[in-house]
């Protein structure tokens, strides 16, 4: 039977903050298991590499704050997001990032994630983050709050995006400009701005960014 995590913040102060942490990297475990049981305040209930694993020990254990890597050995931080919200699991959760793109900060908060911090960080950054969670806070990285929903597809227009989903289908520059009466001349300008405003260098890494975006915006396979 699942036991239920002591929300209230006076039982938190009683006793040391749970925790559970998903992480492939074992080095980056032990380094954070050496530095949550050295500070006194944390006590590391379980530690698990992969998504599946974790959202199985999540739904059966009680605890304060998860501590989730972004690439885990099955599935990535946002494919965990995502299956929580699908499971409407209540857990409070904390991503902690090798990488420091930006891009990935605005999809944990997009996904529900109440904190985030770098694996580069100073330790003290790192506990405050997890203690800030615990007691029911959100502590992220400062982050322009009106640019979080923003996604590279977003940029793009219409006619755009419908050339994009076209590309998806496999069609050739040829099909392109045969079906819609314009040139393969004019096709490879409108693909070379496309691909400007994804930032990618060709139509696989188009395509592969956008089936990426679909994948998101669907309900997640898992379960």
């Amino acid at each position: 039977m699942k036991t239920e995590p002591e929300r209230g913040n006076g039982a938190i102060a009683e006793r040391r903050v749970r925790v559970i942490v998903a992480e492939r990297n074992p080095l980056v475990i032990s380094a954070l298991r050496e530095m949550l049981e050295c500070d006194g305040r944390f006590e590391l209930l379980s530690s698990v590499p992969s998504g599946k694993q974790f959202l199985e020990l999540a739904a059966n254990t009680g605890f304060d704050v998860a501590v989730i890597g972004w690439k885990l050995a099955d599935m990535d931080g946002a494919d965990v997001l995502s299956e929580v919200q699908n499971r409407k699991l209540d857990l409070r959760i904390t991503v902690f990032s090798n990488d420091h793109d930006i891009g990935i900060l605005k999809q944990c908060v997009r996904l529900g994630a109440q904190g985030y911090c770098f694996q580069f960080d100073d330790p003290s950054i790192i506990f405050e983050t997890i203690l800030a969670v615990a007691h029911g806070r959100i502590c992220i990285p400062y982050i322009d709050i009106n640019k979080v929903n923003d996604t590279p597809l977003s940029q793009l227009t219409v006619r755009e995006r419908e050339l994009l989903a076209v590309l998806s289908d496999g069609w050739t520059n040829l099909q392109i400009a045969t079906r819609t009466g314009i040139s393969e001349n004019t096709v490879k300008y409108h693909l070379k701005n496309l691909y400007d405003k994804l930032d990618v260098r060709n139509r696989a890494m188009a395509v592969a960014l956008y089936a990426n975006e679909k994948r998101r915006g669907s309900k997640s396979p898992f379960g």
